[in-house]
């Protein structure tokens, strides 16, 4: 079984989940899972977790994102992209200065609604299910930041623009609610990820390339292995007499480590064997002298 994470380059037409379903094809195994969803229309970076690095997914959606995103104004559709059903047309009456001041506005925090067209849940039933009924529920707003947003190119009624954002942000919406506040409308064209934390887009590969990858026994070429996301922990090896502690994912103390050093209280660590299978991350307890599992990756 593989353990790690591979930079997919998600392409149009897949979901997310077609991109995992696919590649427990290309690699024969079940234990995958993506860090993070993109709508079928957009594409870029997907991280995808394989094995015991499954347990890092929650850990990789949390981080930030950038996207590259086109918009356009003068029209409204349910789905808030061009994919969607156009439900208003109206004409666009802003200046391009008007409308790069309306987007600049919205950097900072922002209480951001979720769109219908969205997998989140609402007692029990995902919200695109319940839109497809042609069904409207109150949904309660998410707090988001923008750190950055670039204007690319403002080409009216079309903008392209760069956007650095927290986790569970919709671009479609922050297209939406521009085109609002210009009084007109507005819908997203496309969208590109094109970082997700430490994962950005020129190092991502498609599925044909991880599928060729596997035909030339290169897979170790694109997958990063569990302790390679930790990189700025201190490595420590517990001695062999006492592995049996970490296998179970029990506690340890700083005596039972190769070598003595200095650790500060609640500091993190990347536990090891003295061969150097890596276990997982355990935080150092300064009262007690010893170790404590967080976070376990046994069999990577």
């Amino acid at each position: 079984m593989y353990n790690g994470v591979i930079n997919i380059y998600k392409e149009k037409g897949y979901t997310s989940h077609d991109v995992v379903a696919k590649m427990r094809g290309i690699l024969k195994q079940r234990k995958i899972g993506h860090t993070g969803t993109l709508d079928p229309d957009a594409v870029g970076v997907l991280p995808v977790c394989l094995g015991s690095a499954t347990r890092l997914c929650d850990m990789l959606t949390d981080r930030e994102k950038e996207y590259i995103a086109c918009m356009r104004l003068g029209v409204v559709t349910d789905t808030q992209d061009m994919s969607g059903t156009i439900l208003e047309d109206r004409a666009v009456k802003v200046t391009e200065e008007e409308i790069k001041e309306i987007i600049n506005s919205f950097v900072g925090g922002y209480a951001q609604i979720p769109p219908m067209y969205s997998a989140i849940k609402v007692d029990g039933k995902r919200l695109y299910e319940l839109a497809r009924q042609g069904k409207v529920v109150e949904r309660a707003p998410r707090n988001i930041t923008f750190h950055e947003i670039e204007i690319i190119n403002v080409d009216l009624p079309d903008i392209t623009f760069r956007v650095l954002c927290s986790k569970g942000t919709y671009i479609r919406t922050l297209c939406h609610d521009i085109g609002l506040k210009a009084g007109c409308g507005g819908a997203m064209v496309s969208l590109k990820r094109t970082r997700s934390g430490r994962f950005s887009i020129d190092t991502a590969i498609t599925l044909k390339q991880l599928e060729q990858l596997r035909d030339e026994e290169k897979l170790d070429e694109a997958i990063i292995l569990v302790d390679k996301m930790f990189e700025g922990l201190a490595d420590i090896q517990i001695q062999d007499i006492f592995i049996k502690l970490v296998e179970n994912g029990n506690s340890f103390y700083l005596e039972q480590i190769l070598e003595q050093s200095i650790f500060k209280d609640g500091q993190e660590v990347k536990v090891y064997s003295q061969s150097g299978r890596f276990f997982g991350i355990y935080k150092y307890e300064e009262g007690t002298a010893r170790f404590v599992p967080k976070r376990m990756f046994l069999g990577s």
